[in-house]
Order: C-alpha cells, then sequence, then structure tokens
C-alpha cells in the first residue's frame, strides 16, 4: 500500500510555476482561482482567491497578494488565531509545518490538490486538501491530519480550513433563528476583534445557526452585484466558523469542527480527517454565491439531485398520532384524487408493549402497532397500489424513549453518565442513543434494512431526530476518550447512512429534525431533501426558505400546504398564498384532505397539474431572488429559470396590507435579453394578470419590468414565462 501511495504521488505531482515569489499553485474553477505558493522546505503561503486568472503575474504585478500561511500552526508564532494545535506526547505544544509534497489527483468529477506539510522536529503531517469539482465554481477543502510518534498526541485545534480575505467593507450574511423559526437571514459588518457562527446541540447542527455563510468584500451584500465569498461546511456535528478580524483589517477565516468538549487523542498512524468547506466566489452577488451552491448541489451533493420530486402528502398535522389504517387509506385516497403522487405516514405507527399514541413512549420499538393498523403495513402499501400513489414512512431511529421495549433490553445504549440520571427531552422520556458504539450503528441500520428488505415497495423514509446531545458521556468510549463523543456521533451516523445508501440507492430520504436542524452538506449527499421547519405557515415561510435558498437548492427543500388556520401560529391564510408558497419549493401538503371543501379540492388539483408541468423549472433551474422579504417593501419575489432561458417561473407575495399601499415594480432576471417572452398566469382565482398572452422582450422584463396587480391581503402570483422564440 506504501509503494501505490508513492507511485501515485510520483504519476501525479504537478508542477509549479516558479516566480520571485516562489512556486505558485494555481487551482482553478470556470470562473474562480484560488493561488497558493511554496518551494519544498519552506513555508506554504495562501496568495488569492477570487475571480478566475490564467496567470499567478496578475496578482503579484497588482500588489494585492496575500503573504499568510495557508494553515497556520500554534507554537512559534503563537500572536495570530491558529488553524491547528497540538500537544505532543512528551508535552511540547508547538508545531511548525513546511511543504514537504504536491501531489494532483485527477477523477471524473473534478481534481484533487493535496499539499504535504510536515513538521521537521516530530514526525507529525498535515495534508491540506482542494478539490475543485467539474462545471461547478466549487471548492472543498479539508485537512487530514496523522503523526508517526511514539503515544498518542492531542488535538486541540483542527480546522478543516484557513482562508484570508483580504482588507476591505465586509459584511457577513448568514442563518439564524430557532425551532419554528429557522434560518432568518442576518447581515452584519464585521468590525475588528472575532466574529464566530456556532453550534453545541451535538445532534442537530442548524436548528439555530446554520453552518454556512457569505462574506460581501466590497461592501453592503446586494443579492445581483458585488464581490462574494460563500463558505459551508459539510458536516452533521458541532461546528466554528469564526471570522477573525485584524489590526489590519484582514479577514481570517478558520472553519471545522467546534473543538469545545472535544479535543481529540490522535493515535499514532491514526488518519484523522476534517470535514470540508465547501467554498465558492461570484461577482454576482449574494444570487451568484447562491446559484453556485445550488448547481453543485444538484450534480454532486444530493442524493438523486438531478431528478424531480415526488408530490407528497404527509399525516403528521392531517392526524398527528391518531393513525389507523382507515383514515390512511381516505388520506391516501383523496390526495390521489387530486393529482398527489406519494403518501408519507407520519408518528405514530408503531409500538405494541408501549403503543406511540403520544410522544412519551415507543421509540425504539419499531414494529407496526398491530392495534392501528392490523393488516400492517403490508396493508397500507396495498391501499397506496389500489389508489395509484407510492408510501412512505416516518422513523427516528436515534432515538429511545425510556418507555419502550428497547430501553428495556439495552439501557446502556444511551448517551449518559454512568453515575447521574439522565436528562430527559420530548415528552419527558426521550434519549440519545450512542451513535459511537457499532451495536447502536448496527441496530440503526437494521430499522431501514429491516423495513425495506419486508417491505421493498416503500418509496420514501422521512428520518427525524428530535433531541439534543445532553447527558454528555458514553459506555462504549474508553475513559480517556470521552471528549470523542460529539466526533465519534456523526462518524458513526455517517457510516450508517452510508450502508443504507449502498444497499438502498433508490429510496428518498428526508432529512427532518424538529424541522429544520439538520439542513447541512454532511447529511444532503445521503438524502433527497429536508424539512426546513415545523412551522407550515405559508407567510413566514416566505423568511424561512428565501433563507435557506441562499446556500441550499429548491428541489432540497420540502415546502407543503396546511391547514387554513395554521396550527403553530393560528394565522388563517387563503388556500391560493398557501399553495403558491409551497410551489416555490417542492410542493407537498401537510393536512387532512377530508378538512377540504369541494371547491379547495378543486383548486388544488389545478394547483397540482400546473405544478407537474413547471415543476421540471422550479427544482433544476437557476433562482433569482428579485425583491427580499427582509427588505421590508411589503412584497417579495422571486423566480427560477432554465439553463436554456427558454421558460421561467415568477412568484410574487404580498406581505403587508394597508389602504393605498404602493407596490413596486417587478423587474425580473435571468432571461435572454434577445428574446420575447410570453407570460401565463397559474393559480388564478381573480384580478387576472395584465399582461396575460402578451409578448414582451427578456430585455425590457428585466431593465424595466412589469406592474403586477397585488390587491387584496395575501395577494400573489404565480407567472410562467415561456419563449416564443
Amino acid at each position: 500500500m506504501k509503494n501505490l501511495i508513492l507511485l501515485l504521488s510520483f504519476l501525479f505531482s504537478f508542477s509549479a510555476v516558479y516566480s520571485a515569489e516562489g512556486a505558485d499553485y494555481l487551482i482553478s474553477t470556470p470562473n474562480t482561482s484560488l493561488l497558493v505558493s511554496g518551494k519544498k522546505g519552506e513555508r506554504l503561503l495562501f496568495r488569492y482567491y477570487g475571480t478566475r486568472i490564467n496567470s499567478p503575474a496578475d496578482v503579484y504585478n497588482s500588489g494585492t497578494a496575500i503573504d499568510i500561511q495557508a494553515y497556520p500552526s500554534f507554537g512559534i508564532e503563537c500572536v495570530t488565531e491558529p488553524a491547528v494545535q497540538v500537544t505532543h506526547a512528551d508535552g511540547n505544544m508547538s508545531l511548525d509545518l513546511y511543504l514537504e509534497d504536491t501531489v494532483k489527483i485527477a477523477a471524473k468529477d473534478g481534481e484533487t490538490y493535496i499539499f504535504i506539510l510536515k513538521d521537521p522536529k516530530y514526525p507529525f503531517t498535515v495534508k491540506l486538501c482542494y478539490k475543485t469539482y467539474s462545471g461547478t465554481d466549487v471548492i472543498e477543502v479539508w485537512t487530514e491530519i496523522s503523526h508517526r510518534e511514539k503515544k498518542p498526541v492531542t488535538l486541540y485545534k483542527f480546522a478543516s480550513a484557513f482562508l484570508p480575505v483580504r482588507q476591505g467593507d465586509h459584511w457577513l450574511t448568514h442563518l439564524h433563528g430557532n425551532w419554528a423559526s429557522e434560518s432568518y437571514q442576518e447581515e452584519e459588518r464585521l468590525l475588528p476583534g472575532m466574529k464566530m457562527l456556532k453550534n453545541k446541540d451535538g445532534v442537530r447542527n442548524s436548528q439555530t445557526d446554520n453552518p454556512s455563510f457569505m462574506l460581501s468584500v466590497d461592501g453592503h451584500p446586494r443579492e445581483d452585484a458585488g464581490a462574494v465569498l460563500g463558505g459551508s461546511l459539510a458536516w452533521s456535528g458541532n461546528y466554528a466558523l469564526r471570522f477573525d478580524i485584524d489590526y489590519t483589517r484582514t479577514t481570517r477565516i478558520i472553519a471545522g469542527i467546534n473543538e469545545d468538549a472535544s479535543y481529540y487523542k490522535l493515535s499514532p498512524g491514526e488518519n484523522f480527517v476534517t470535514p470540508p468547506l465547501a467554498i465558492t466566489y461570484s461577482i454576482e452577488g449574494k444570487g451568484g454565491v447562491s446559484r453556485n451552491f445550488h448547481r453543485w448541489a444538484r450534480k454532486y451533493k444530493l442524493a438523486h439531485g438531478d431528478k424531480n420530486r415526488d408530490i407528497l402528502l404527509n399525516s403528521w398535522e392531517g392526524v398527528y398520532f391518531d393513525v389507523n389504517q382507515t383514515v390512511m387509506e381516505q388520506m391516501m385516497k383523496d390526495f390521489s384524487d387530486i393529482g398527489g403522487e406519494l403518501f408519507v405516514m407520519d408518528d405514530g405507527w408503531f409500538g405494541n408493549k408501549y403503543p406511540r399514541n403520544n410522544d412519551t413512549k415507543g421509540l425504539g420499538d419499531w414494529e407496526v402497532c398491530r392495534e392501528k393498523l392490523p393488516g400492517g403495513i403490508e396493508g397500507l402499501i396495498a391501499s397506496a397500489d389500489k389508489n395509484h400513489i407510492k408510501f412512505g414512512i416516518w422513523i427516528e431511529p436515534e432515538m429511545i424513549n425510556t418507555l419502550s421495549e428497547l430501553y428495556e433490553k439495552h439501557p446502556h445504549w444511551i448517551i449518559c453518565q454512568d453515575n447521574r440520571e439522565a436528562f430527559k427531552g420530548r415528552g419527558g422520556t426521550q434519549l440519545v442513543l450512542d451513535m459511537s458504539n457499532p451495536e447502536v450503528q448496527d441496530f440503526v441500520f437494521g430499522v431501514v434494512d429491516k423495513l425495506l428488505t419486508a417491505h421493498p415497495e416503500i418509496k420514501y423514509i422521512k428520518w427525524d431526530a428530535n433531541m439534543s446531545l445532553f447527558n454528555y458521556g458514553s459506555s462504549y468510549l474508553p475513559q480517556d476518550k470521552q471528549s470523542h463523543l460529539y466526533i465519534d456521533y456523526h462518524r458513526g451516523l455517517l457510516d450508517v447512512l452510508q450502508k443504507i445508501r449502498f444497499k438502498y440507492p433508490e429510496v428518498a430520504m428526508q432529512a427532518c429534525a424538529s424541522g429544520g436542524g439538520r439542513v447541512n452538506y454532511g447529511l444532503l449527499p445521503y438524502f433527497d431533501e429536508f424539512w426546513p421547519s415545523d412551522n407550515t405557515d405559508a407567510l413566514q415561510r416566505v423568511y424561512i426558505q428565501w433563507g435557506f435558498s441562499d446556500f441550499y437548492p429548491a428541489v432540497a427543500m420540502a415546502s407543503h400546504v396546511s391547514a387554513g388556520r395554521n396550527h403553530q401560529t393560528g394565522r388563517s391564510i387563503p388556500l391560493k398564498f398557501r399553495f403558491d408558497v409551497a410551489m416555490s419549493g417542492r410542493l407537498g401538503m401537510e393536512m387532512q384532505p377530508a378538512d377540504m371543501t369541494a371547491d379547495e379540492k378543486e383548486f388544488a388539483r389545478e394547483a397540482i397539474a400546473s405544478y407537474k408541468i413547471i415543476r421540471p423549472v422550479v427544482q433544476q433551474g437557476d433562482l433569482y431572488r428579485l425583491i427580499s422579504p427582509y427588505d421590508r417593501k411589503g412584497v417579495s419575489s422571486l423566480m427560477y429559470v432554465t439553463p436554456e432561458k427558454d421558460e421561467a417561473v415568477f412568484f410574487a407575495y404580498k406581505l403587508e396590507h394597508f389602504y393605498n399601499q404602493p407596490v413596486p415594480r417587478f423587474r425580473m432576471a435571468g432571461l435572454d435579453p434577445n428574446r420575447k417572452y410570453k407570460l401565463e398566469e397559474l393559480n388564478r382565482i381573480s384580478d387576472g394578470l395584465p399582461q396575460e398572452g402578451i409578448v414582451i422582450s427578456g430585455k425590457y422584463l428585466m431593465e424595466e419590468g412589469i406592474d403586477i396587480p397585488l390587491y387584496g391581503e395575501y395577494s400573489s402570483k404565480v407567472i410562467r414565462i415561456i419563449s416564443v422564440n
């Protein structure tokens, strides 16, 4: 194996361009470039990241080159924030890294550049890795840390990426919120000092803050213009994104796993691989960064990202725990009658000794409740077949209730200290299983494996996680490695998901965790979509979905039409507005269809039929955000455009309602200025579009725009735009 690695190193070593500054290594995508430099035996320096350059000379001749270590270590230079900090077995806390070798590996999906850094005094190695993805403007950055010392080395800091940005007027855009109000967009100017985005939930890392950011480097963030750097950490556990602004006004971005309570004892020969930070850069403002991430995600980082998603009905808000064969079949029939394609039975279907009638019991006992479903899952699948609809199911396999047969058999499987009573979560009985334990990993895999082996007709799994990691302690991990729990939990989870995807590659899965608690690119390669929030209120969803769209594509964003009087906010919103909002993502429903009137069912039938027409554009098109709800103009609008620019879908929502309220003109984006387009309103109920059927040039639509009547409260429009030449 060692000889093979040496051979690969020889075959794929990439040449450097030598200049007065040293050896330059230019890593480029179609529209961006990253430049590092350094010779063997010297420190590797970070020089540039931004718009594409063809020669490093442009950077050096302009006098804009950065002169900072590409992966700074603690111990020699101790003043600035390091990317890595260790304590050797002899107690020495210093680390000094010099370039030893460079390797370039080409593959179908892109190229990987590896810079091997070594300490001259200790057999300690850091591989700094950069990967480009073919046809996209995203680069992943991560590190691989190892050593050959005689005893373990303790890692105290181990960043995935270090990214310095030249001085300027830097503004940070990030997502912040809480349960039922996830991913609200926040924007702030970065001032001298340290700004940190972090998570310490242990299980759900995007419930309050998302591991993603945009850095506008030339002033206040703009949607359609300006230089913007974007980053998203592909990790499902605790993270820390640090923005350190020093006295020179240089912003140093240090991103990776949150090291709090997670110092790591690295054994000799062990390879510690950090999660990648995906970065991109655009001079087309925040919108350009979003489109870069969306294209990359659909092609490389989302399960079945190039396939259109089914329109589904989830049973949760329709019946909650009151699941039974009769009502499930009724919901399937009603949904099929209005054009639905997939029915998902949510919580409440399992448990016999401890039937799941509420949230206090049953988790862990993944067997059909015979009292509720005497015909079993096979009976539900038969009902789905009869109604020409697919069938899916809800699980929460990482969790357990103390009122469960599983807890009675395996109480040591929970995360808890051995000398304290466990703090319990939802329902006063919920606990978290220890995913660092291989026995638990086998059990969690078995939950899915048994379901899909016995019922291969199941086409969809909603995977939930409704508790934080409390009671920090593992009965599986040894005493001297208890601090590995936060990390090893997610390593175990990823191992299980990899096994599931290997055996069941075609099953669709949704990542849910108390709503939008698991929206990250660490998990999305194994999931088709995510549940943005347990809040289905259409008005608030405009804000929530807008935030998530900064980094995540519409094809992955589950957006459901719920009851007229919303169960979370109590707000009553017209059916048209609810559908118009949900149709801007992956359309679904979260209600009891039997509660709908005949007129409402007819409207839903027509709206679903319309969505099937525009679905490829919404789910696979390029997003252009036009008027932000955060700009407080009383309206919000966005649109999706096909890569060929031959079709688009425009959405507009009235968010406030006042007498004599001015409504701004709607200017579109992303169209071909040389084409002519015809406009067609969808989901119309009254106040038809004045421009209906009229041909207008793409240039005029983008530069001058059109006036759209939004008269009543909760007025909204969905407009299909079709090229006629």
